[in-house]
C-alpha cells in the first residue's frame, strides 16, 4: 500500500487493497471486498463504501456517504445510493488547471451553419449542422467531406443505455470518432490529459468531432438516447488505449 492522506483514522480496508500516492481517505471509509483499487489522487469522503472489484479512477471524488458499486472514472465526482456521476473535477493530472466547462449549444445564441466552434481540447469541435424544417417535420444533414472533418469508414450506434451506465472511456491512437445524439440525450467528457470540456448532446442537428488521443466518456443517457458514431477507420483492437494510464503514458511518449 501506498502513502496515503488521511482525513480520519477509522477505516475498514482489507490487505490487498491497493491505494496510490495521493489518495486521500475520510473518517469510515470502507472498502468492502477485495481487488479494490483507489487510484492516485483519488478523494474518498467519510462514510463512503466502495464495492469489491472496483477502481476509483485517478483525481476522482467520492463524496460522503456514497456507496460505488461500479468504477469510477478518471477525475468523475460522485454522490448518492447507488452512486451516480454528477460531474467532473476542474483539475487535470499533474496540478494544471483544467478546463473543465459545460458547453450546451442553447447558450451559444443564434450561429450561422454549418458551424465549427473549438472546444480547447485538442482539435475537438462542436459541429453546429444545417437543419430545414418545413410542414412535412425537420431534416439536418453534413455534406462529406465538406462540412464533416473526415470521411467515415464505419458507424455504430448506442441506445438502450441505463443512466447509470458510462460508455467510451477510451482514447484510439489513430481513429477519429464523430458523435450525433439523434434522440434523447447524453453527455460526452472530452479530456486531452490537460485540458477537459463537457458537451451536452441533445438534438441531432450537432455533433462532436473527437480526433485521435482524446480520452472519450459519455454518461448521463436519457432512457430514449440514440447515440451516433461515425468512425474514421474499421474496428482496430490494437488502435485502443483503454486505461486512463496507458492513456497518459502514449500522450508523455509522443509529447
Amino acid at each position: 500500500m501506498n502513502t496515503l492522506t488521511a482525513f480520519g483514522s477509522d477505516y475498514i480496508i482489507p490487505e490487498d487493497a491497493r491505494i496510490e500516492l495521493g489518495a486521500t481517505l475520510g473518517a469510515f471509509v470502507i472498502l468492502a471486498g477485495k481487488n479494490i483499487v483507489i487510484r492516485a489522487n483519488a478523494r474518498l469522503d467519510a462514510g463512503c463504501v466502495i464495492a469489491e472489484g472496483v477502481t476509483v479512477g485517478q483525481g476522482a471524488w467520492v463524496r460522503a456517504g456514497a456507496v460505488v458499486l461500479r468504477s469510477v472514472p478518471p477525475n468523475a465526482i460522485m454522490e448518492g445510493n447507488p452512486a451516480q456521476i454528477v460531474g467532473y473535477v476542474d483539475r487535470a493530472p499533474y496540478g494544471h488547471r483544467a478546463n473543465s466547462r459545460l458547453i450546451d449549444v442553447q447558450s451559444l445564441g443564434n450561429i450561422e451553419r454549418p458551424a465549427r466552434i473549438p472546444l480547447d481540447v485538442g482539435e475537438s469541435a462542436l459541429y453546429l449542422m444545417r437543419r430545414v424544417t418545413d410542414a412535412r417535420g425537420s431534416l439536418t444533414v453534413g455534406e462529406v467531406p465538406t462540412e464533416l472533418p473526415f470521411s467515415p469508414s464505419r458507424y455504430f450506434a448506442v441506445f438502450g443505455v441505463p443512466s447509470v451506465e458510462l460508455r467510451g472511456e477510451h482514447a484510439h491512437k489513430r481513429c477519429q470518432q464523430f458523435l450525433i445524439c439523434l434522440h434523447g440525450s447524453c453527455r460526452v467528457l472530452l479530456d486531452d490529459g490537460v485540458q477537459r470540456c463537457e458537451v451536452i448532446l441533445d438534438r441531432p442537428d450537432m455533433g462532436i468531432f473527437m480526433p485521435e488521443m482524446i480520452w472519450g466518456t459519455q454518461y448521463r443517457y436519457s432512457s430514449d438516447a440514440a447515440l451516433l458514431v461515425f468512425a474514421s477507420r474499421p474496428y482496430e483492437s490494437e488502435d485502443y488505449l483503454r486505461t486512463y494510464d496507458d492513456f497518459l503514458a502514449e500522450k508523455a511518449r509522443f509529447g
